[in-house]
């Protein structure tokens, strides 16, 4: 019988991560899963409450899973990805990354632009990129197989909404999703 008591996904760089909790209330057991692989197993521990660190993803992102005793024997799981909550962190991810998600050539592909360092990752692997100043902002340019693409940067010329990355793919324009 599994103990699973919580399941989340943390969407980063390299791709949308599952992480898996199991908490065996009356033996103590604590078991982490990232993407379905074992990270953390410990038996028969006597205090229920505490917390369990590791990382997840190619960055080696800090996770933390906070265990609190709520009321009797209920407990509340909570999970904070570098030390945000994760309602937080995904709240400041939107606002330091964008993201596309397209089908090329019959593959899915998930596109991150980080904002702060201007990294692009496709399906879990940094690109290659080349950057090059232009008339009305910046242009990233990087391929993913034999397909030419580009990330344009212009200013909106709007305070709030400040600048514009647009993904440009064998000259059509992707649509942002929001995560």
């Amino acid at each position: 019988m599994t103990d699973l008591v919580f399941v989340w996904e943390v969407a980063l760089s390299d791709g949308v991560h599952k992480i898996e909790f199991e908490h065996g209330t009356t033996s103590g057991k604590r078991v982490v899963y990232v993407d379905g692989k074992e990270e953390i197993r410990k038996e028969w521990m006597f205090k229920l409450v505490g917390k369990e660190t590791f990382t997840v993803g190619a960055a080696k992102t800090k996770a933390t899973i906070n265990i609190d005793a709520v009321s009797g024997f209920a407990h509340e799981y909570t999970l904070e990805i570098n030390g945000k909550s994760l309602k937080k962190y995904m709240e400041n991810r939107s606002k330091t990354t964008n993201t596309w998600v397209l089908s090329l050539d019959g593959v899915d592909c998930r596109v991150v632009l980080e904002k702060d360092t201007m990294d692009v990752w496709c399906n879990g692997k940094k690109m290659e990129t080349a950057g090059e100043f232009v008339e009305d902002g910046t242009e990233t340019h990087f391929s993913v197989g034999d397909h030419d693409c580009c990330i344009k940067a212009v200013i909106s010329g709007k305070r709030r909404e400040g600048i514009i990355h647009t993904l440009i793919v064998d000259d059509r324009e992707i649509p942002e999703v929001l995560e």
